[in-house]
């Protein structure tokens, strides 16, 4: 059995409280014989610049290339509002995501049918929802230059973002949209905006031709982003895949987030090129909500969608699908229990700590590797 090699990286607010519960089903699975999994800890985020002045180091950097995979938490806070602009909290993200060149954003957006009353649609709309967001990661607006803010005197000022994408950079996105819809229900929905804006424009003629030359038994359709939007809240049940820019991306996932009752339930991938030597591809997985710093602490965070990212982590980047299909059916046996933390609490839940709900996950896993 291999030895999977994982940094994990905890970050700020609640991101060592989720982290935590991973570290448990880590040590699980190595007890039970799941796995052979040899972690190390670094900082990252505003914890790092308290400690380096930097949001990363580059001795971090380092072990994130030589790890299997990173497993991410959340950085960030209004403590580091301050500081400045490149030692930024989210600049160690960034860095990670630039260097590791983690070009595809996964974020599966599930509604496990405990939750569906969390929602804030009607059960029908999200009962059984499973649909991809693909995000580009690496490329757009995010990336772009020049990106300045100049005085113009007179008191005014302008700010400059700039919105760039090559060819290569949306084929890749593309490629990695129909790929996964061929191992789901063959659908990818391309999103952008080329009635007003010119990447839209080029991002609909490649994804068309990737479709044409390498992807003609999947369906293909387009929306404009904003359009796509209004009909995820309609009827989200129509896509499958969704694939779309880094700004695009990063709007559209948070709205699919909520549609599964709770940012604590969205996981995600980030995910590299594939090594054409080792067939290997670095990768980083991580919890969409973000470091909450209003409930850290407390001790009620929700632990489950970073426990999903360490799933993403086995199917995605460690060849270890049968334990994590068992990782998603233990987090749906313990919300069909009743268990809930705070924020996907209802009238007959039970709610629970963060430690108590990981707890459960794991108490579930144990019966189904038993």
């Amino acid at each position: 059995m291999p030895t999977h090699k994982l940094l994990l990286l905890p970050g700020d607010g609640i991101g060592p409280e989720v982290m935590a519960e991973v570290k448990k089903l880590i040590a699980f699975m190595n007890a039970h014989g799941l796995g052979t999994f040899e972690t190390e800890e670094a900082l990252v985020g505003g914890s790092c610049y308290e400690a380096h002045k930097v949001a990363i180091t580059d001795a971090t950097m380092a072990k994130a290339h030589a790890a299997d995979a990173v497993i991410f938490g959340a950085v960030g806070g209004p403590n580091w509002d301050g500081v400045p602009y490149d030692v930024r909290p989210e600049a160690g993200l960034l860095r990670l995501r630039k260097e590791l060149g983690l070009f595809a954003n996964i974020r599966p957006a599930i509604c496990y049918p405990a939750l569906a009353e969390s929602s804030s649609l009607k059960r029908e709309v999200v009962d059984g929802l499973d649909i991809i967001i693909l995000r580009e990661l690496t490329g757009g607006v995010y990336f772009g230059e020049p990106k300045t803010i100049t005085d113009l005197g007179n008191g005014q000022k302008r700010a400059v973002d700039t919105q760039v994408y090559d060819t290569y950079e949306i084929e890749r996105i593309a490629r990695v949209g129909f790929e996964l819809a061929r191992k789901r229900r063959n659908k990818v929905t391309s999103m952008e905006k080329r009635n007003v804006m010119k990447t839209g424009v080029l991002w609909h003629e490649v994804v068309k031709e990737v479709h044409a030359r390498e992807f003609k038994d999947v369906k293909l359709e387009h929306q404009l982003a904003d359009a796509g939007g209004m009909q995820l809240v309609r009827w989200p049940k129509q896509f499958d895949v969704i694939v779309t820019d880094n700004l695009f991306g990063d709007m559209l996932s948070d709205i699919a987030a909520m549609l599964t009752g709770s940012l604590g339930m969205l996981p995600s991938a980030s995910l590299g090129e594939v090594d054409s030597k080792t067939k290997k591809r670095k990768a980083m997985y991580e919890p969409v909500h973000g470091s909450a710093p209003d409930i850290a602490g407390k001790g009620i965070a929700n632990p489950i969608a970073m426990i999903a990212s360490y799933g993403m982590a086995l199917r995605y980047s460690l060849n270890m699908a049968k334990e994590a299909d068992q990782i998603d059916q233990a987090i749906a046996a313990a919300l069909a229990q009743g268990l809930r933390t705070a924020d996907i609490k209802s009238e007959r839940a039970k709610v629970v700590t963060t430690g108590q709900m990981g707890d459960a996950v794991i108490g579930e896993m144990e019966k189904l590797v038993a």
